[in-house]
């Protein structure tokens, strides 16, 4: 029987580096920071500054009974500018296709250390493994990219009048979640590359 462990230590750290990387998927989705909007509405947002999620928007309040105020946003909400839902979109499935290159990676990572008796298709499993690597790493970096344009473009969003938010900030800076995302996204892409060069 070969010996193949010795041929797959960069894919066992690839492995490592695209669970971290999925992680990350996961928590850039679930951030509200996207986009930082300071307004000039103090009375109502105290902090002078909102956070604008792709799944909710907040803000610091001592107008209102909580002092952390939040709206959903959906993807049926016709105020919302497109990469926006998109994002919605393109997020779900980086985490999906994370969670299935994860897997793949695993299986391929356990026909090399463990010595299985059937290695026909090692190589295709390395391939699927890079290949959803790259998937989740593209679905996750196109709509951070996208949202870190239009904030740096100062775009303007029309919220609805319960939402207390003004259509255009005062100035709206990148937010946490987008470097977040952006770090998780070079890792996938680095993982995928990894695992498709498996020789």
């Amino acid at each position: 029987m070969i010996y193949l462990a010795h041929t797959a230590h960069w894919q066992f750290l690839g492995l490592i580096t695209g669970f971290l990387a999925w992680i990350l998927t996961m928590a850039t989705a679930g951030l509200n920071e996207w986009r930082l909007w300071y307004v000039a509405n103090v009375p109502v947002i105290t902090s002078g500054m909102a956070w604008v999620g792709i799944w909710r928007t907040c803000f610091y309040s001592h107008a209102f009974p909580g002092t952390e105020n939040c709206h959903s946003i959906s993807i049926s909400d016709t105020f919302v500018p497109v990469e926006i839902p998109v994002a919605q979109v393109l997020m779900l499935l980086a985490i999906i296709c994370g969670l299935a290159g994860n897997i793949s990676a695993a299986v391929a990572m356990r026909m090399v250390y463990f010595s299985l008796e059937d290695r026909r298709n090692i190589r295709l499993v390395f391939v699927l493994a890079g290949s959803l690597y790259l998937l989740t790493g593209i679905f996750s970096l196109v709509p951070l990219v996208w949202n870190m344009t239009s904030v740096l473009n100062n775009s303007t969003i029309d919220f609805p009048p319960e939402f207390y938010l003004p259509a255009a900030p005062v100035r709206q800076q990148v937010g946490s979640a987008i470097g977040v995302g952006m770090v998780a996204s070079i890792l996938m892409l680095i993982s995928g590359l990894v695992f498709l060069s498996y020789r």
